[in-house]
């Protein structure tokens, strides 16, 4: 059975909602068996394709308008395409018509998956030699930190003067996990601290 999904970002997109469903029509879907998402494709959650992925079994073929209607990235588009694979599910793209029923389609779309593994491997390249670069010149990556240099000197100071969780986390409007991963990070012992 052909299952059709159909997706556009917003809700202005209507002239490309038509375009997409008339051609997955003219392809041979049937109306019932189409679903559609007013989406973007960044969206993890998008619920018109959970209910298309839902609704295909074995032996079944999604067919999309255009690939970028399916997935938000070449990796996630394979990633989809090699999930439906193991379940016996083909896939077709009209526009590109890539067709992974056909032994072209698959050699294509084998290319594909190549190219995905290949762009995976550069972002993390690009991300490792920038991470690099910025530390050669002193700066480190990671989420800055939650409590200020200064504000940590002056909860040293209150510690050496006896005072307690509760008091510095009020006094210094700091929540207590935060103070605790801070001076564990800090290598202040907890110890130092009178209970509160």
């Amino acid at each position: 059975m052909l299952v059709g999904y159909m997706r556009v970002s917003s809700d202005n997109d209507r002239q490309a909602l038509d375009l997409q469903y008339d051609a997955l029509v003219q392809a041979g879907i049937d109306p019932r068996h189409i679903f559609q998402d007013k989406a973007s494709g960044a969206r993890d959650n998008r619920e018109g394709l959970q209910k298309a992925l839902d609704y295909l079994k074995s032996g079944d073929c999604l067919v999309v308008w255009k690939l970028d209607r399916l997935g938000r990235s070449l990796p996630h588009l394979v990633s989809i395409v090699e999930g439906f694979k193991k379940k016996g599910i083909a896939f077709k793209s009209l526009t590109e018509q890539m067709d992974t029923t056909t032994p072209h389609g698959e050699f294509f779309f084998g290319i594909f998956g190549s190219l995905a593994q290949y762009e995976r491997a550069l972002t993390k390249e690009r991300i490792m030699a920038g991470l690099n670069a910025a530390r050669k010149r002193g700066k480190l990556g990671g989420r800055p930190r939650a409590i200020s240099e200064e504000k940590i000197q002056a909860i040293n100071e209150a510690i050496g003067s006896g005072a307690s969780k509760a008091a510095i986390c009020r006094n210094f409007n700091v929540k207590r996990t935060t103070l605790y991963d801070t001076l564990a990070k800090t290598k202040i012992p907890m110890a130092d601290l009178v209970p509160s």
